[in-house]
Formats: C-alpha cells, structure tokens, sequence
C-alpha cells in the first residue's frame, strides 16, 4: 500500500514537472526586443550574441563575433549609452514569428523607431532581423 502511494506521488510530481517545463515559454517577443535594443544601447556584444540568431551573427563564432563587434565600437565610442528609454509599439506575435516596432528614446534628439523581427527556436525567441527608421545621425556607425 505504501510503495503505490509512493509511485503514485512520483507520478503526479512527474506530470506537475512536465507540464511546468512546458508552460515556461521563457521571455515573450516584446521583452527579448526591449533587451536587444538595451543591449545595442551598452554595446553589450555578449547579449547580442545570445539573443541574436544565426542571421545576425555574421556566420562568426561568439568570440570573434563579439571581437569584431568591439573592434567596430572601440572607434566610435559616443554610440553607447545614448537610450533614456525603449517603448515598445507594437508587438505582433504568432507561435513562431514575432514583429516588434520600438521606440528608443534618445537621451538627445528625435526618438528613433525600430522594427525587430524574431523566430521561436528551441522553446525561446531570437532576433532575426533588425531594421533601424530613426534619424541618420542615430543610425551612423550601427552595423549588424
């Protein structure tokens, strides 16, 4: 009687992990946006790597990705920290795609608005596609 009480509890702890593991989607679309584009803000290249996919990386292995990306910024380093704030717009969201219109609010200047598209891989969403429409000057030197 014991032993069926106690497999009956292992079960029942088995399901309640399983169903647990499966509703943990991990960040929603909106959130991994709002982090990449903080990310772009700190020049967080080690961010970018793990929220980026494959399609962004530059088919570059994380270490010489974030070493080109650093290499970049080292000569421009007035592009980081210019966010006061990142809204999101819009989030548009299917079970495998994502759009996500921003709003980075500059520290100085016009807001500049952004449009990121993702893809739910492995249980968690990656930038796919990132496209700047905010001023020129707020887009010089970004490059993907």
């Amino acid at each position: 009687m014991l032993a069926a009480v106690v497999v009956t509890a292992i079960v029942v702890l088995c399901i309640a992990l399983v169903v647990a593991v499966a509703r943990d989607q991990g960040p929603a679309p909106g959130e991994v946006a709002t982090a990449y584009e903080l990310a772009w803000d700190r020049l967080d290249f080690e961010t970018l790597w793990a929220l980026s996919g494959p399609e962004l990386r530059d088919g570059r292995s994380k270490h010489d990705f974030i070493t080109a990306k650093q290499a970049a910024y080292d000569r421009n380093p007035g592009l980081a920290g210019l966010a006061s704030d990142v809204v999101l717009e819009e989030v548009l969201a299917g079970k495998e795609v994502a759009v996500v219109r921003t709003r980075v609010e500059l520290r100085q200047g016009a807001p500049v608005h952004n449009e990121l598209r993702l893809a739910r891989r492995d249980q968690h969403w990656e930038v796919v596609a990132y496209e700047l429409h905010g001023s020129p000057s707020a887009r010089q030197g970004r490059s993907e």
